[in-house]
């Protein structure tokens, strides 16, 4: 039996809630999973999500989370600046840990928490869940087939609007404690994906924007906007690939669009998460009179949707993405392969990103390493 740990019970923290609870449901080859603690910042909240998530126990303080000697495994969904302190006192406590992305704001807490993972032996894992749907992980199979043929040329972007009104509060995304911005906050979603697909980022050129330079603050008042809502790279593969990086969380209109285009030299894959039970193939293996391209609509051959859903078109949601990343987990515990971002490839996430940050600060090409 798995005893689960919970910090954080806001988004992420309910989305770790519902897959720790549906895993065994949805897999059979799991073993029990037991809810066994929940920590928040007081002990009010951590009661009342407590209760509503299935965990046994409550606590206003996260140590006693770590501490508690039926707890093997912590889910960190905090703040990013908390990753760092939870994750390795976690691992020091001979705790497995899955941390939501990204790991930390500076390279140097992110390299800090993959020596704790290296020095502890425990698992430690990050939380990419698009690396887990089934029309990814049909993608990369296809690349492994070379059915496109050779990949020469690539573009992902990913766009939200939960920042796009210039009348919105400011909030904690905001503050240079919770990192670059956009930068951090969105492209390592695009270079958890890349990084499955083709492997390490090698040079990069990066330009940020800030569209409002401050916002309100509730009680009134305006403040200074220290992160960066934009980011533009231009940048080239460890193998050769050219490739280009955008992301914009203030995109009027975009809800939550990761859209990767692949291009090879005998066709063109397209993908975009707002409609990520499908993905569009071109390949010039087609007589020229029916070339196009085609929707693959992903149904039970594209494991593990069979899993959820008997019929095709019927679609997977996010969550279910989460349940299937905490499978993985799960198998990885067991000493099974799993299809994880662990601490180690994180850690390479993390360096692509501040050498973007580098480079707009330094306005040149910057080599990541």
């Amino acid at each position: 039996m798995v005893g689960v740990g919970l910090i954080g019970t806001g988004f992420m923290g309910k989305c770790h809630a519902i897959a720790w609870t549906s895993v065994g449901a949805v897999f059979g080859d799991t073993p029990r999973v037991r809810l066994v603690h929940l920590g928040e910042a007081t002990e009010d909240l951590a009661e009342r999500c407590a209760r509503e998530f299935g965990f046994a126990k409550a606590s206003g303080d996260w140590r006693a989370v770590i501490e508690d000697p039926e707890v093997d495994i912590v889910s960190v969904t905090t703040p990013n600046q908390f990753h760092p302190e939870m994750a390795i006192a976690a691992l020091e406590a001979g705790k497995h840990v899955w941390c939501e992305k990204p790991m930390a704001p500076t390279f140097a807490e992110a390299q800090a928490m993959r020596d704790a993972a290296s020095r502890s032996g425990k698992l430690a894992v990050l939380g990419f869940n698009y690396i887990q749907s089934p029309a990814f992980r049909h993608i990369r199979t296809l690349l492994d087939e070379r059915i496109i043929g050779e990949v020469n040329h690539l573009r992902i972007e990913m766009d939200e609007d939960f920042m796009a009104d210039p009348e919105a509060l400011f909030f904690w995304k905001h503050e240079a404690a919770s990192g670059y911005g956009a930068l951090d906050d969105f492209a390592v979603h695009p270079l958890s994906l890349i990084s499955k697909l083709f492997g390490r980022v090698s040079r990069v050129m990066c330009d940020m924007a800030k569209p409002y330079a401050d916002r309100q603050v509730a009680g009134g008042g305006r403040r200074a906007v220290e992160t960066w809502d934009i980011a533009s790279v231009l940048m080239r593969l460890e193998n050769g690939i050219a490739g280009t990086l955008q992301v914009n969380r203030s995109a009027w209109g975009r809800k939550g669009r990761i859209a990767l285009q692949i291009f090879g030299s005998k066709g063109t894959i397209v993908f975009d998460q707002e409609r990520f039970n499908e993905f569009q193939l071109y390949v010039t293996s087609d007589r020229p009179t029916e070339q196009g391209f085609r929707t693959i609509l992903v149904g039970p051959h594209h494991e593990p949707y069979g899993r959820f859903i008997p019929a095709p078109g019927h679609g997977l949601g996010f969550n279910d993405h989460k349940i299937i990343e905490c499978h993985e987990i799960i198998a990885r515990l067991e000493g099974r392969p799993a299809h994880l971002v662990d601490f180690d490839e994180g850690l390479e996430i993390e360096r692509s990103v501040h050498a973007m940050a580098r480079s707009h600060q330094e306005q040149r090409w910057v080599d990541v390493r």
